[in-house]
C-alpha cells in the first residue's frame, strides 16, 4: 500500500471517528482518536471553525477538551465522504483534504453541516499522526440531508 492510500484510508477512518450512535460508549477523545493524533507532539495545530469559540489548540489533549463535552451531550452525528480524500505526500509529511456532510443530532436541534478538512500528517514510530487540522464548516438549511442517514 502507498503512503497515499495509508492516509487516504486513515482520513476517511478519521471522519467516521465522529460518528455517534444512541447507545454508543460515552465519547471520551483520546479513547476514539489516540491512534490518530500525536499526542506527545510539542508542536500541533488544531482548528475548526465549528467551535463557537475558534480556539486553536496546540495539544491533542486540548483539542479534545473542545470537542468532549458537546459529542457527550449529542443524541448522534452521522457522517459521509463527499469528496476525496485527495493526498499528497512526501518524506515524513503528508496532507490530505476531503469533504464530509453530517446531520448532528442533540436534544434541542438536528443540524445539518458540510465540512472540508485539511490534515497534515506526520510520519512518527508509532505511524502517521496528525499534526495540523484546519476544517471549514457550513451549516446547511435544516433538512438538507433528510434521507441521508436513514
Amino acid at each position: 500500500m502507498t503512503t497515499e492510500q495509508v492516509i487516504a484510508d486513515r482520513h476517511v477512518r478519521w471522519v467516521f471517528g465522529w460518528d455517534r450512535r444512541a447507545g454508543d460508549a460515552p465519547f471520551g477523545f483520546r479513547r476514539v482518536f489516540g491512534e490518530f493524533y500525536d499526542f506527545d507532539s510539542a508542536d500541533l495545530r488544531l482548528y475548526d471553525d465549528f467551535d463557537p469559540e475558534h480556539r486553536v489548540a496546540t495539544t491533542a489533549a486540548a483539542y479534545g477538551e473542545i470537542w468532549e463535552p458537546a459529542f457527550r451531550e449529542m443524541v448522534s452525528a452521522h457522517h459521509a465522504v463527499d469528496d476525496g480524500p485527495h493526498v499528497l505526500a512526501s518524506g515524513d509529511l503528508a496532507a490530505s483534504t476531503l469533504r464530509f456532510v453530517a446531520r448532528i443530532v442533540t436534544p434541542e436541534a438536528v443540524t445539518d453541516i458540510r465540512t472540508t478538512t485539511s490534515l497534515v500528517w506526520r510520519g512518527t514510530p508509532d505511524g502517521w499522526r496528525i499534526v495540523r487540522e484546519h476544517n471549514s464548516t457550513e451549516v446547511l438549511p435544516a433538512g438538507t440531508l433528510d434521507g441521508r442517514f436513514d
